[in-house]
């Protein structure tokens, strides 16, 4: 019995070191065929994703539709290469464009000069050309066309999954000339044609609560100032408009930004400098390629309202620039902002010219607020939400309108008058409530002080 023990015991350490050998050449064995599964997986990734097969594939579609295509006998190289990069540039997102040479002409005419247009802000949304928002005092505006509108039809032509720019294309023209446009409204399904004249779009971007610039101040010592659009000189309009109602004892401000379908980035930053402290970040924006990325701060003299209450009034037909504007303000908690969630409109494009004449509108970056929200396809949402129907909207747009209410009967326009804007309503008793609250200057000690004598305020 003595000696089965060591026996025993070599036995046992045999077994345990021919187990963990196994084992051992077992991991090995797993770890190099995962290795090489991964190896092999990623190789055929590469190459369903390399360009050259891609190409290859292409370039034989090409052939074959130059050869075989029943009406191909005039059909060019050229042509069947731009239409190919039309479609692929499409599949990207609405912003995004291939500009054969006189698409690009005309983007660049746009920048130079006056031309007859209708006034309205438009981009691809769900396959339709939708209104972002009418610009005020124009054709579009004057004839109640309104933020989310479908065109379904211009002069006759349909306009579903119509590009932009072929759209803006049919849509602009000589001054005093006509264009009839078929306008679909989500809301309420309704269909209706609108023969308008196009015109030279020029327009104040800064006015008060009467569609002037004036900028009256009331009893209440609130100021009101709405921005159409931001254009070259928006932020010395409203610096002006500012010191107006400043010289007028004004004690908070409602900031209008509703149906404001954007504009020039430089003037949004430009606009919040007026309520920032200097260094303030006001938009960034981020790209895939690190050029374009970028931050934006205040670099003006600081905020000219001494941290005054302020409100930003926003809805659908906010976009771009004005969603810039509000929302920083929101972010930095400089000013509450009320109303409906915007258009969502935050993306950058860059505009790459080729030799041949074209150029590739290409979105390369999206804005982000101060604290790193996105505004692209997500919009600002306000503080409070405060909603508006399809009558209100019209009445509110009616009466900004320059002789809006004149072309209504007596009966219609008592109606329109009589319908409150609601937003702009809340706004005034937001305010109204913070400055009361202010004038009760809350303290811990008692009335009459530590003098026993009763404390002046």
């Amino acid at each position: 019995m003595r000696t089965a023990r060591p026996y025993a015991k070599i036995q046992n350490m045999k077994r345990r070191l021919i187990y963990g050998l196994v084992l051992v050449l077992l991991a090995i064995n797993i770890a190099v065929g995962t290795h090489i599964y991964l190896s092999t997986a990623n190789a055929a990734q590469k190459q369903v994703d390399s360009a050259y097969p891609n190409l290859e594939l292409f370039s034989r579609v090409l052939e074959r539709v130059r050869k075989d295509y029943v009406d191909g006998t005039n059909t060019t190289y050229k042509e069947l290469i731009y239409g190919a990069l039309k479609g692929m540039i499409s599949t990207l997102d609405p912003h995004s464009e291939f500009l054969e040479p006189s698409q690009f002409k005309d983007l660049q005419d746009d920048t130079q000069g006056a031309f007859g247009g209708l006034g309205i802000v438009i981009q691809s949304r769900d396959d339709f050309v939708t209104v972002v928002a009418p610009i005020e005092d124009t054709p579009g505006f004057r004839a109640g066309i309104m933020s989310g509108d479908r065109i379904l039809k211009i002069d006759g032509r349909n306009a579903e999954k119509m590009s932009v720019q072929e759209a803006v294309k049919y849509l602009r023209g000589e001054p005093g000339s006509t264009v009839t446009i078929t306008v679909q409204r989500p809301s309420s399904g309704e269909v209706k044609d609108h023969t308008l004249t196009r015109a030279i779009i020029k327009v104040d971007t800064v006015k008060d609560i009467n569609g002037k610039k004036e900028f009256p101040l009331g009893e209440d010592k609130i100021g009101y100032v709405r921005i159409t659009q931001f254009g070259e000189k928006t932020s010395d309009e409203l610096e002006t408009a500012l010191k107006k109602l400043k010289g007028q004892g004004m004690r908070a401000l409602i900031l209008d930004l509703r149906w404001n379908p954007g504009g020039l980035l430089e003037q949004a930053v430009n606009v919040c400098e007026k309520f920032l402290p200097r260094g303030q970040l006001v938009v960034s924006t981020e790209g895939r390629n690190s050029s374009q990325n970028s931050s934006r701060r205040a670099m003006g003299r600081g905020d000219m309202l001494d941290a005054m209450p302020m409100v930003v009034l926003v809805n659908y037909g906010s976009a771009s620039a004005a969603e810039i504007v509000s929302g920083c303000l929101q972010d930095v908690k400089r000013a509450v902002v009320l109303g409906e969630t915007t258009f969502g409109k935050g993306s950058v494009q860059s505009i790459l010219p080729f030799d041949d004449g074209s150029a590739l509108r290409l979105t390369t970056a999206k804005y982000y607020t101060p604290s790193h929200k996105v505004i692209h396809e997500k919009g600002i949402t306000p503080d409070i939400v405060v909603p508006t129907t399809d009558e209100e909207d019209s009445a509110i747009t009616l009466k900004r309108a320059p002789g809006g209410l004149d072309t209504l009967s007596p009966e219609e326009r008592e109606k329109v008058e009589a319908i409150e804007d609601p937003q702009l309503s809340r706004a005034l008793d937001l305010l109204k409530g913070i400055l009361l609250y202010g004038q009760r200057a809350p303290t811990n000690e008692s009335p009459k002080g530590k003098s026993g004598k009763m404390a002046a305020k």
